[in-house]
């Protein structure tokens, strides 16, 4: 187990910077650009879930995060965190939609 972790952390780290253009969605899903963000936090009772450089979102029916972050990492967060906060980019608008 601890070799497969390692392994997709290496990869993680490794890959080159996306930008909205690699985006591939053949779901039929909506997702919504938010690259102005520099990171993404959600905040649950006793964890933070950080995720930089997050590129697009969708939210499900359900309240679940569906996110696409410029690695090239797919994250699923599900409904349920206490607190969401990001930080836009530098000149960037705060509040995309």
């Amino acid at each position: 187990m601890t070799n497969l972790v390692e392994a997709f952390t290496h990869n993680y780290l490794s890959t080159s910077e996306l930008t909205t253009d690699d985006f591939v969605n053949e779901s039929n899903l909506d997702f919504t650009d938010i690259s102005t963000e520099a990171v993404r936090r959600y905040h649950f009772k006793d964890e933070v879930v950080t995720i930089p450089k997050p590129l697009f979102l969708n939210v499900s029916r359900s309240g679940g995060h569906r996110i696409f972050d410029a690695h090239g990492v797919s994250h699923y967060i599900p409904k349920g965190w206490i607190h969401l906060s990001w930080v836009a980019k530098p000149g960037e608008a705060n509040f995309v939609k």
